[in-house]
Order: C-alpha cells, then structure tokens, then sequence
C-alpha cells in the first residue's frame, strides 16, 4: 500500500524537512501520481513567489507608530 501524502507532506518536502526515506517515497509518488505533481509544482511556485516579497511596512505606518512613540514621552532608545 502506497502513502497518501499530504499538502503538508509536500511544503517539508519542499523546505528539506524530511528523512531520506521519506523523500525518496515522495519522489516515487510524484513520478507515478500526476496530480501530486500538479500540488507539488504549484505549491513550489507559490514558495518561490513568497520568498521574493518584500516585506517592509509602508513610509506612512512608520510616520505614525514614531509620532505615537512620541506622544507616549518614554526615554528614546
């Protein structure tokens, strides 16, 4: 009886969680199972997608949080 992996399966494929067993049984699947294929192309896509976001707050969230700082009249750090 083969596996049933999951999409969790495929994102600690994905992020090199797995055993060595466990990869090369995930390698077998997604030679033999097209939609895991499909799963694991789509989910590897949205990784690399995620990886290149620029995650920095905006000039105007920065403007407010110090002038909120300021207004509270703690000791600058």
């Amino acid at each position: 009886m083969q596996k049933q992996f999951t999409p969790n399966d495929l994102i600690r494929y994905i992020y090199q969680e797995m055993s060595e067993v466990e990869q090369e049984l995930l390698m077998q699947a997604l030679h033999s199972n097209n939609a895991l294929m499909q799963e694991y192309i789509q989910l590897l896509s949205t990784v690399e997608f995620l990886e290149q976001v620029n995650l920095q707050p905006s000039e105007n969230v920065v403007k407010a949080i110090k002038k909120m700082a300021q207004s509270t009249r703690l000791p600058q750090v």
